[in-house]
């Protein structure tokens, strides 16, 4: 968020800027965030607005919003199902009890009970695989055997971010509004960008934790591992349809590239003092943009304000000619 203040204020257009709005329900981390923004250097800092939820963000039709979502929908809560014979399966989580010797002072073992968590597959659909197995046409079609990972969770959230950047107010019917508002009616909007890990289509197997930067067993210390599952970016969309338009998902690399990347790198180069400095320039600029790594792994995903007249292609997000 810093950074992307920085450039507003660059390009003059901080008297615009009415205010931030940031979700974050963690005390700890609202506070590490606004020591960084009010560190930076601004001529007039913005105010900042502090929520817990992306549906308390007001709506004013006047204004037009900008919203921005960087590995948030990654680390929502998943639900696991299986596909059987008799419907969508879910997994679930149980616990078991492994027995390991463990000596005691009188060098003679005694059993050690440890609780460990695995997975498990429901003897037969529950209400919740029932109602997330239908939740897309997509699954519908999958075969016997299939296992997909569904947030709720993303699919509510990215429902408000559709309604958010149509200016209206939320709600907590998920479909499409069946008549689109009238012109006298419709709010300035905004656009948003969705920066994350995934694809357009639905994951069987990408649920993973993380400790001290290493990927460790998902039930290794529940509670003090990071989480993470690829977000479908499908899904997104299907939560958006009819507020919104959106465009992609594209690369990582394709969207810094589109936007100039090679340019901003050479000028940043230019004003370097140190050949070690501009060392550091370009090996972060190629972190970002391969494609063996970052460049790939994560997908930019565009919303626009939804028009009567919407055009074929919104740049960055147009599609190589074939």
């Amino acid at each position: 968020m810093a950074d992307i203040l920085r450039t507003v204020s660059k390009f003059g257009l901080g008297k615009s800027l009415t205010g931030v709005h940031l979700v974050e329900n963690s005390e700890a981390l609202r506070t590490v965030q606004e020591q960084k923004l009010q560190a930076s250097p601004y001529h007039d800092p913005p105010k900042l607005h502090w929520y817990n939820h992306i549906a308390e963000i007001p709506r004013n039709p006047s204004e037009y919003t900008i919203l921005v979502a960087h590995e948030f929908f990654d680390a929502l809560p998943i639900h696991v199902l299986q596909k059987q014979e008799t419907g969508w399966h879910e997994v679930l989580i149980a616990s078991t009890e492994t027995e390991s010797p463990e000596p005691n002072n009188e060098n003679t073992e005694v059993t050690k009970s440890t609780t460990r968590l695995r997975r498990v597959l429901s003897p037969k659909p529950t209400a919740t695989s029932r109602l997330l197995g239908h939740s897309s046409i997509r699954f519908d079609n999958l075969p016997v055997g299939s296992t997909i990972e569904v947030s709720p969770t993303t699919f509510r959230i990215a429902h408000q971010v559709g309604q958010l950047l149509a200016s209206q107010e939320p709600s907590s019917e998920l479909d499409a509004p069946s008549e689109s508002p009238k012109e006298s009616e419709r709010g300035v909007g905004g656009c948003g960008l969705i920066i994350d890990y995934g694809a357009a289509q639905v994951f069987g197997d990408s649920f993973r934790a993380f400790k001290e930067h290493r990927m460790v067993d998902p039930f290794h210390l529940p509670g003090e591992c990071d989480l993470t599952a690829n977000v479908d970016f499908a899904y997104l969309q299907e939560a958006m349809s009819g507020l919104v338009e959106t465009h992609g998902p594209i690369s990582q690399g394709d969207f810094l590239e589109r936007m100039g990347l090679e340019f901003r790198v050479k000028a940043l180069i230019g004003a370097a003092q140190s050949e070690e400095r501009k060392s550091v320039i370009q090996d972060a600029a190629k972190r970002l943009a391969d494609r063996s790594g970052m460049g790939n792994e994560y997908q930019v995903f565009g919303i626009t304000s939804k028009q009567e007249k919407t055009a074929e292609d919104v740049y960055p997000f147009v599609q190589a000619s074939s």
